[in-house]
Parts: structure tokens; sequence; C-alpha cells
């Protein structure tokens, strides 16, 4: 049987940053043209122009310190954005710590995410023709369900001066992207902030009072600089119906301004698409928020590659419908686009860092030199000192390099095309 395939010419509006850099300026037309006789992308019907097929890309500066090089299809070496581009995505996500070094200016790892950083990664993003996601942790490493520590310098403080930090983080940090022409569209207030949040926590008396008192006063700070990006929420576990509905009630009770009520869905975690669309749309519904998928992932392969262990791989992991496969990979990324575009208010989804590879490569030895010096692990031993429980006992390399859209030699697979397939299908034997 004869292959058919899809030629893929979809005409993307991107929008030029403006001087206030949040999303204002004239719009251009870009031609993305990608084709694949090996990908199987089912099209997503009705999808809007407009929908965010966004990336997390991080980690990126820090591991080009490291020596990390990335090509396209062809393999021409380029900026890793504008490959990013030229496949169909159209936003990027960047985490902001607010200080990720110790005392003597050693990283913590995790690519030291802060306001610098963020800076470089929206210029090369906004010059590739994309808008930046700023995903504020509000802590000085990783903030998680499992742990929302407030920076350094904020330890002890009350609430009120809390706030009044918080604020002041935010709008000077917006400012400096705003100044350095990035075009931010969207901010996130938080980072998967079930029930606790820069050391607030919602089980302590008057706990989701400060909790939302934090938020509203990042959300004030976000409609100062750029009153036309959008202020987003991150709460993860949606298979927890019970636990969304109650973010969503608090949230409005305590009448936080925010525009996204954002999601975590990792599949091998986070239950079935059919509820998180139920979830979703219940908030979609009751509150007329936008909704949209924050992170996602998925493994084209259960190989390590830095000799760091995986998040998921041999033994666990899998789920039904998605082999560790670049297919499989893309048929995840296909299936969650169609749900969230399939919910009212579903505005897009992100992928969790589909940049994020080995560093060096040769030996555990040779690339935790990498990871210390440059912070292109996932911790680095100097986290230690902030987060001795988790960051202090495992820290080390990447635990998602089968979870990249890159080769561990930096060259794009063949599913980062499924961003720009899926408008259009790609249908093969």
């Amino acid at each position: 049987m004869k292959r058919k395939i899809s030629l893929l010419l979809a005409t993307v509006m991107l929008f030029a940053a403006a001087l206030s850099g949040c999303g204002e300026g004239a719009s251009e037309a870009k031609t993305i043209d990608v084709k694949s006789d090996s990908l199987y992308v089912e099209k997503v019907e009705n999808l809007p122009e407009d929908f965010i097929l966004g990336m997390d890309a991080s980690c990126v500066p820090a591991l080009e310190k490291g020596g990390v090089k990335y090509y396209d299809h062809e393999g021409v070496e380029k900026d890793v954005y504008q490959i990013l581009s030229e496949n169909g995505v159209n936003y990027i996500r960047v985490r902001v710590w607010n200080d990720p070094y110790n005392a003597d200016g050693k990283g913590y790892g995790g690519g030291n995410c802060d306001i610098a950083n963020a800076v470089e990664i929206g210029k090369r993003a906004t010059a590739a023709g994309m808008k930046l996601l700023v995903n504020f942790h509000y802590s000085d490493f990783w903030a998680d369900p499992g742990k929302q520590m407030e920076p350094k310098a904020w330890k002890g403080m009350d609430i009120e001066t809390k706030c009044a930090a918080l604020y002041e983080y935010t709008r000077d940090s917006l400012q400096k992207l705003v100044e350095a022409g990035v075009d931010v569209g969207m901010v996130q207030i938080g980072n998967e902030t079930n029930g606790a949040m820069c050391g607030e926590n919602s089980s302590d008396v008057g706990g989701w009072k400060r909790i939302m008192e934090l938020m509203s006063a990042g959300s004030k700070a976000v409609r100062e600089v750029c009153p036309n990006a959008l202020v987003a929420v991150h709460f993860t576990n949606p298979e927890k119906a019970e636990s969304y509905e109650s973010y969503g009630k608090n949230l409005d009770y305590y009448q936080v301004d925010y525009d996204v009520f954002a999601s975590s869905y990792y599949p091998f975690w986070h239950g079935s698409m059919e509820n998180l669309s139920a979830v979703l749309g219940n908030i979609s519904e009751k509150y007329g928020k936008k909704v949209m998928v924050a992170e996602t992932s998925y493994a084209f392969t259960a190989d390590d590659s830095d000799f760091y262990g995986n998040t998921i791989g041999e033994g666990g992991g899998i789920v039904k419908d998605y082999p560790f496969s670049y297919q499989g990979q893309a048929n995840l990324v296909r299936n969650v686009a169609a749900t969230v575009a399939n919910i009212p208010n579903g505005i897009g989804i992100f992928y969790w860092e589909g940049t994020w590879i080995s560093a060096g490569g040769e030996s555990w030895e040779a690339n935790s030199a990498l990871w210390e010096e440059y912070g292109s692990g996932w911790a680095s031993s100097y986290a230690a000192e902030y987060d001795s429980e988790d960051a202090g006992k495992w820290y080390g390399g990447c635990a998602v390099d089968n979870q990249a859209f890159f080769t561990s030699d930096g060259k794009a697979t063949e599913a980062l095309k499924v961003f720009a397939l899926l408008r259009e299908g790609n249908i093969i034997e």
C-alpha cells in the first residue's frame, strides 16, 4: 500500500514583541513547513489558531555552558529556540528561582534558573517569534507538592512583609524582562501550589488566606508591569478531583485576580485524560477561567544517557497505548492537546523540559563535574544547604533525558515534528 504523506504548510500568526515587551505589537505571518514519512499524527480538529503549543526549556543555557549543542532535523547546528519554533512550538516556559546560589556563588543546579537566566532565554525565544511564560516558583530551588520553601532572604517574614517582598520581586523581575524586549505573554504565580506556597501551608490556621494573599500580590505586580499578559495559577494531581474543586473555590472566595487555571498532567501519575477533561472543564464552567496543561511529558526510550537514573524507564512508567518510542511520545502530545482543545476555554499545553539532554556523556565522573560547575543536572551538592532532605541526598544529573525531543548528541528527533503536524495531521501507512 502506497504511503500518503501529508505536507503541512501552516500559516501561524505570531505576535512581535512591542516596546512594552508584554504581548503587544503588530502581528506577522510565519510559514511552518514540516513533513514526515514516519510519524503518524491524527489531526486535532477545530484547533484554534492561537492555541498554545509550548515547551519548558529552562536548562538550555546551563547545558550549553557544559558543551551541549543542538541540531535541526538536517543536522544543521542552530539556536535550539529557533529549532523549536520551526517545528510548531509557539511559547517557551521558563522557571524562575529567587537566589539559587550559596554564599560563594555556587549554583544549586537545575539550570541555576534565576531571573538572569530567564532574560537570556526570553530574548532568544522572542527572536525566534515565540512568547514567554514566566514561571515564578517563589523559592530558591524546586517548588512542587512535596516542598514549597520560601527564599532564604524571606525566611522569618510575617505575611504582610512577605507579600510586599513577593510583589516587589515579581515587579522588578518582570521589569528586567520588559527592558530586554522580551515578549511576555503569561506569568505563573507559583508552581504546583497544592495547598502550600512560599513557606505557607493550608494545613495551618489561616493558611489558605495567606497563600491567596501571596498570589494576589504576585498578580498585582503582573497587572502593573505587563497588563496584557495572562496571569496563571498552577496545581497538580488532577486525579484528585475534590482537591481541584477546593482550589477553585478558594481562589474564588478570596477573589484572586487570575486568568488561567493550569494543571500538570503526567500520564504515568495523573490518571486518565477523561478525568483531566472533567476537572478542568468544571473549573472553566463554574468560574469562567481559561484552563491549560502547564506540564506534560513522556519517554521515547527506556535508556539512560547520562549515568543518572530516569524518572520513568525500564520496569515501570509505561502507559497503555503509549509505547516508549518517538511515535508513543508524539501520540501523548497529540492527545493531551486534543483533550485541552476540546474543553471550553482550553488554551494550550506545555511540554516539560523537552530540551534537557545529557551534558557530557563519557562517564558519571565527567558528567558530575559539569553538573557541579554549570548546574546542568537536577541538583548540585551545593543545594544541600537549602534542601537537605531531597537535593542534599539525591543530587546529580538529568532524570528526564529519555523524555526530550533531542538525542543525547543534540539532534532533533522525529517526534518534535508533532507540534506542527497535529494542526493538519500526517497520514502514513
